[in-house]
């Protein structure tokens, strides 16, 4: 039950990282402050799973005299796979939590070689930087037990907010499949703040899908410039043609 307690706490605190790393990593790509990840509040479950999946190798590991740059690479290694399991699993339903189709030897556009340098870069980091600050963190869980009730609340939150993104998502997978496009969740989102934008609306950072129209005529507007964009694209194509 101890173990089972510090990995959920492992799990909520990279969570929260991860968020705010998502958080200004989009603010620099997109020149926006967009809420990150599929889920509504400060957390990506994803690398809360990423961070207990490098504790977890650190700890059995680090003690089995390998060397260090294959404990990293397998750091990088797993953090990939976590990437490719979660990015397959939108996709199967046309929509998209994040897009490398533009990226070099990109795999379905849910991996590819630049991403898996920067998880083994991270995996670096965690190794020798981070993995003290995670032990000590754990050492202060263990005295401090109270603060399971904190995570506790927190787990039951994430729940809730999990089973109220999956109604929104599979609202945005039906209108996917109807129409035969993939939707990105990102761009949905920097979509709606656009839109909002241009007719002086108030936007909601925290609750980006629920505004003063419904979520089906924000998809209709993303839609629009999906075709938009794409007629653009094959005009442009037929231009090199004929040249």
């Amino acid at each position: 039950m101890y173990v089972f307690l510090e990995l959920v706490f492992l799990f909520c605190m990279g969570s929260m990282l991860g968020w705010v790393l998502e958080l200004f990593f989009r603010r620099i790509v997109h020149g926006k402050w967009v809420n990150p990840g599929f889920l509504i509040g400060p957390y990506l479950p994803i690398y809360g799973t990423g961070l207990v999946a490098l504790s977890l190798m650190y700890f059995f590991l680090n003690n089995k005299s390998l060397n260090p740059a294959i404990i990293i690479l397998l750091m990088g290694l797993i953090m990939t796979l976590i990437e490719l399991i979660g990015g397959l699993i939108a996709l199967k339903d046309n929509v998209r939590l994040w897009d490398y189709s533009n990226r070099w030897m990109n795999y379905k556009g849910v991996i590819c070689p630049l991403f898996s340098a920067i998880w083994t870069l991270v995996g670096a980091v965690f190794y020798y930087v981070l993995a003290p600050f995670v032990i000590k963190n754990l050492e202060w869980f263990s005295h401090n037990l109270y603060f399971s009730y904190f995570i506790g609340i927190f787990t039951g939150v994430i729940v809730i907010d999990f089973c109220y993104s999956t109604g929104v998502y599979l609202k945005i997978q039906k209108f996917a499949k109807d129409n035969s496009i993939i939707v990105k969740y990102e761009q949905l989102k920097m979509s709606i703040k656009d839109f909002q934008n241009k007719e002086r609306e108030k936007y909601s950072f925290i609750h980006p899908f629920s505004q003063t129209k419904s979520l089906k005529e924000y998809l209709e507007v993303y839609k629009e410039k999906h075709n938009t964009h794409k007629e653009k694209l094959h005009e442009y194509i037929e231009k090199i043609h004929n040249k």
